[in-house]
């Protein structure tokens, strides 16, 4: 049904047809009063009526001329009056509407020339000063003149009425038509305009019909666009428990796939092998994919921007694309500017997934030669530009057209139509993120990728000063802090710190017993682990804001070594005043107690001095070493080596378990737990092996997990070893 009603042309015609008339009537009433207007300025009628008195003033002249010329003495009066008053009567002849009215007839100038005439002659005797003498002869003389003037008078007149009557005849005429038409127009007008009000009338109608349908419609498209909302919601969320009931079992087979490579197999089953898992890991991918499409597409995707390291993101995505560049023969070669800010507001993990599907679809279109990726800055704009080039085989204009479809061309490699849902995912995740992702190609040279990203810069802002004085007012006092940290090199690390401090703490294993010794007593602090067994941190940080007759100004922080912005905003959300990220040094918790209580906190330790100077070795970072040595005897710091070391042989052992059964969480569990150890006590390596598995967990990549695991073996073999080397397990 049309929201909109039917144009009808009878309407248009209709009231054009009214409009015509009604001008046809004003046309009639201007002619009318043209005509009257006509009559009135003539005034014919009036002219007759004078002729016929000067007819009657004649007659009379004739009359009072023939008693005259029986006794002059006395009639000469009389004959002067009537004589004035006839030629006084004759002037109407000369007038504008008496040659209106006869126009250049003969009769009316030969008339006019014998009165002229008479007059002459007349005037000898009657004029004010007479040239001659009045007498019955001059008379005499006079009287043929005047009975001549009778007849040509006589029809004079006449023909004036004649005239008048023609005119008069025609006007009433004129009159009659004209009134004939108006009245004709005024009833048409009179059934136009009723066919016009009905016709308006229906017009009406048909326009409230129309505002009924159309808010009928309008209703409908309500209730169908939440419909829609609806239906997308339960799309999403069918698409995300198939994606994951899809994912488990693959995972599992990609696992056993991984875990049979390290067996021992002959060459031709090693082949087969390694085209089963790269069959089954590019399905898993495609699943992912679709899921972040269908995330993107509902608008469901949020970006989290929080001060991050670019060269960090660069590093991220470096050791898994160099094990599939590897695994191709190919040169990975980074190209970053030195003149990159520290830190910039971006979603990290957002520019990771970019860079991976990037440097992924280079590595897969490329057989032979090497991998570039430059990071750098736009110099007019606060803009970051990666370039990905690759030596691959040109890409068509066909193909370049519709690269970031996810179907492609009809005619696209197998290779490009796999990798159209990551290309397209990553240039909406860099539109998202206000840049943008272009391609070109150029034959014989490879095709280039460039990724263009605006940035904010990360400044932190220091407490105010009046803050700070506030503060400072406090008087020195040991503080009961309560920290909650499930791995217990962590837990002995946080002790050793807050000792030296002059701190009480009192130390739990998991969320649940965070709230219930929260319940049993008071604390100035309280630390919470984010990631813990039976109840994480956030949980039992919301938990415990909603206790009745909680100390709403308690301070709650959250420890992780989980940087992502999605995690820090669930810690905020969640009631947490600011999130530290692991590994805490002595400086990091010195400056949070002042931050919270000033000189309240009762330092008393000084921060390590660190040379700056000092290269740091790869498995390990000597001024966190030097610090850790400083915080605590010989003896307490191998025992901390020792069991961080026993745990991460442990959680290795969890982590090929996790990675067979697909369950992410326990990943991403184990591999937090022993990188936040390993930033505490400076093992630098290990804790980015096991950022690097962390990092795969979320995408649940068993290629990538296999290598991650492997990479984390051996670093974990070669930092024991370097332990042993340098004496920090034997406390001598």
């Amino acid at each position: 049904m049309n929201g909109a009603p039917a144009r009808s042309p009878w309407f248009g015609i209709a009231g054009a047809v009214l409009l015509i008339t009604l001008l046809a009537a004003i046309a009639v009433q201007v002619r009318q009063v043209l005509v009257l207007d006509e009559t009135t300025r003539h005034q014919n009628d009036y002219l007759v009526v004078n002729l016929h008195q000067s007819e009657i003033d004649y007659l009379r002249l004739r009359e009072a001329w023939s008693s005259a010329m029986v006794d002059p003495a006395t009639a000469r009066d009389r004959l002067q009056t009537r004589y004035d008053i006839f030629v006084s009567r004759t002037s109407l002849l000369r007038t504008e509407a008496s040659d209106r009215l006869f126009g250049q007839r003969a009769g009316h100038s030969a008339l006019l020339r014998q009165l002229d005439g008479f007059v002459q002659r007349a005037d000898l005797y009657f004029a004010q000063s007479p040239r001659a003498e009045f007498s019955t002869a001059s008379l005499q003389a006079l009287l043929a003149e005047l009975q001549a003037l009778d007849a040509p008078l006589h029809q004079l007149l006449l023909d004036a009425s004649h005239q008048v009557a023609e005119d008069l005849t025609e006007r009433n005429a004129s009159v009659r038509v004209h009134n004939r038409i108006g009245l004709a127009l005024t009833a048409a007008l009179l059934v136009l305009l009723l066919v016009f009000g009905q016709l308006a009338m229906r017009r009406l109608r048909q326009v409230q019909e129309s505002r009924a349908t159309a808010e009928a419609l309008a209703s409908r498209l309500q209730d169908a666009r939440a419909e829609l909302l609806r239906a997308g919601q339960a799309r999403s969320e069918f698409l995300a428990q198939m994606s994951q009931a899809i994912r488990t079992p693959f995972h599992g087979l990609i696992g056993t796939l991984s875990l049979l490579q390290e067996s021992r197999l002959d060459a031709r089953q090693q082949e087969l092998l390694h085209q089963a898992d790269d069959a089954a890991s590019q399905l898993l991918a495609l699943i992912n994919d679709i899921l972040d499409l269908a995330r993107l597409d509902a608008g469901a995707l949020r970006l989290l921007p929080q001060p991050v390291d670019p060269r960090a993101l660069v590093q991220a995505v470096e050791h898994p694309a160099r094990a599939q560049a590897s695994a191709k023969g190919l040169a990975l070669r980074m190209h970053v500017d030195a003149q990159l800010p520290s830190r910039v507001l971006l979603d990290g993990a957002r520019v990771r997934q970019i860079l991976h599907n990037l440097l992924g679809q280079a590595i897969r279109d490329t057989a032979i030669g090497s991998i570039d990726l430059r990071v750098g800055l736009d110099p007019q704009t606060p803009v970051l530009v990666f370039e990905i080039a690759d030596t691959g085989a040109a890409i068509d204009a066909a193909e370049l057209q519709s690269l970031f479809d996810p179907a492609g061309p009809a005619g696209a490699t197998r290779s490009r139509r796999l990798a159209g849902p990551a290309l397209e995912i990553a240039r909406k995740l860099a539109r998202l993120m206000g840049g943008d992702l272009e391609a070109r190609s150029t034959p014989g040279e490879g095709n280039t990728y460039m990724l263009r990203l605006p940035f904010a810069s990360a400044i932190e802002v220091p407490p105010t000063a009046e803050g700070a004085a506030e503060a400072s007012r406090a008087a020195p006092r040991a503080l009961q802090i309560l920290v909650a940290e499930d791995h217990p090199v962590n837990r002995r690390y946080f002790a050793s710190l807050l000792e030296l401090l002059g701190h009480r703490a009192i130390f739990v294993d998991d969320g649940w017993q965070a709230v219930e010794a929260v319940q049993a007593r008071s604390f100035d602090l309280v630390l919470m682990d984010v990631h813990m067994p039976v109840m994480d941190g956030i949980v039992a940080t919301r938990t415990i804001r909603a206790l009745e007759g909680h100390d709403a100004s308690l301070p709650i922080v959250a420890l992780t070594a989980d940087d992502q912005a999605e995690t820090r905003e669930r810690c905020l959300v969640a009631g947490m005043q600011e999130v530290l990220t692991k590994p805490v040094s002595l400086v990091d918790l010195k400056a949070l107690l002042v931050r919270h209580f000033g000189s309240a906190a009762g330092l008393s330790a000084a921060a390590p001095a660190t040379d700056g100077s000092a290269q740091a070795k790869p498995l390990m970072d000597p001024a966190a070493l030097a610090r850790l040595l400083e915080l605590m005897p010989r003896k307490e710091s191998a025992a901390l080596f020792v069991t961080l070391l026993s745990q991460a042989a442990e959680a290795s052992t969890r982590m090929r378990r996790a990675l067979r059964e697909a369950d992410a969480a326990e990943l991403e569990h184990a591999s937090q737990g022993v990188k936040g150890a390993a930033l505490n006590l400076g093992l630098r390596a290990l804790a980015e092996a096991a950022e690097e598995i962390r990092v795969h967990a979320a995408t649940l990549n068993a290629t990538a997990l296999a290598l991650a695991l492997q990479r984390y073996d051996e670093t974990l073999e070669a930092t024991r070893e370097l332990c042993r080397a340098e004496s920090l397990l034997d406390g001598t």
